[in-house]
């Protein structure tokens, strides 16, 4: 008996990886599934919010999470095809942009006399020589086949996931042998469901004005698709600390591009990054407050271990699935030292 915990830490590390493994390898499957449930979460919050405004409040609410069931399903679709369309055009005016930023550079090659030197030529033949835009983007287009599908399936499941939700505490209660087992499983699914719901609201609110506020950017800067990289760099602040600025990144990138001008380049930098800066700092901590309580440190891990399994839709939805384990471990004395860890505050 002596071996007990040792034995207990091999049977947990193997337990983990089988189930990192599964995670990974089921990957087709299981994200489609996943992000389909959580945006359920989304539909049902906002079906419930409109709900209680006086002018919606007589329509039956089956109605109400229809009509957002099939807005999403439009919205989903559309953006997918906007998507595709856009990247197509980018790819189509690459050639335009090269053609700007090779000037710009031979033009400050010559002010400071670098155009013979064998440093700079060698500089120039590994990067932008070297450097195709279109075979970029065009290789992105091709990515976005399995993406359609996984769309498809995404706006598929969410819909039957809405169908079966309110069948689904009657099987519960049938699951489990005693109405105590029963009761606690769904105090579990329902502190889930009130948690990860004002979660995703909020933050599917924050997202959208912060999509508003850089598209206004981006078109006062006259940056090209400038509501395609709103979208962009709203859809990329679902991933934690870093998703808004590698949103970022890319409408500038490609504005230095369009314009060759440094001062314009620094000028749309400066607006959207502290644009992000504010959203991020002051804004989210304000209205998201206790609804997910997570160590940063533990948040940045979950973002690398998610992004490792499931890719970029895995680092959006690092938050929630944490969240969910989080909540689930503090729900059994045996594992409560867990979702200890993993929390920012301890309640006394």
């Amino acid at each position: 008996m002596k071996d007990a915990p040792l034995l207990n830490l091999a049977l947990a590390m193997f337990l983990t990886l089988s189930i990192g493994w599964l995670l990974f390898i089921g990957r087709p499957i299981l994200l489609p599934v996943v992000t389909g449930l959580f945006a359920v979460y989304v539909m049902i919050s906002t079906s419930n919010a409109l709900h209680r405004q006086v002018l919606l409040r007589r329509l039956p609410l089956p109605f109400l999470r229809f009509c957002v069931l099939s807005v999403f399903a439009a919205a989903v679709i559309t953006l997918a095809i906007v998507a595709a369309a856009t990247i197509r055009e980018i790819a189509a005016v690459a050639p335009v942009y090269e053609a700007n930023m090779d000037a710009f550079l031979e033009s400050i090659a010559a002010r400071f006399e670098l155009d013979h030197q064998e440093l700079w030529l060698g500089i120039r033949t590994v990067t932008i020589d070297a450097f195709d835009l279109r075979v970029v983007f065009l290789s992105l287009l091709g990515g976005f086949t399995n993406v359609g599908l996984t769309v498809f399936l995404i706006v598929i499941y969410a819909a039957f996931l809405m169908s079966e939700r309110s069948n689904f505490e009657k099987k519960l209660a049938a699951v489990f042998s005693t109405p105590d087992q029963a009761q606690m499983a769904k105090r579990v699914i329902r502190e889930i469901n009130t948690k990860i719901s004002d979660y995703l609201a909020v933050k599917t609110l924050i997202n959208v004005v912060l999509g508003v506020i850089s598209f206004l950017i981006l078109w006062a800067h006259g940056t090209d698709f400038a509501l395609f990289w709103a979208v962009m760099i709203g859809l990329l602040n679902y991933i934690p600390y870093v998703g808004s600025y590698i949103g970022v990144l890319f409408p500038v990138i490609l504005s230095f591009a369009q314009f060759a001008s440094l001062s314009h380049t620094l000028s749309l930098t400066f607006f959207l990054t502290a644009t992000q800066f504010i959203m991020g700092n002051v804004i989210e901590p304000r209205f998201i407050g206790r609804q997910v309580n997570l160590s940063p440190v533990i948040v940045l891990i979950a973002l690398s271990v998610w992004t490792g399994l499931w890719g970029i839709p895995g680092a959006i939805l690092a938050v929630p699935l944490t969240s969910v384990i989080a909540i689930i471990f503090a729900s059994f004395a045996s594992t409560r030292f867990i979702a200890v860890l993993l929390a920012d505050r301890v309640e006394e």
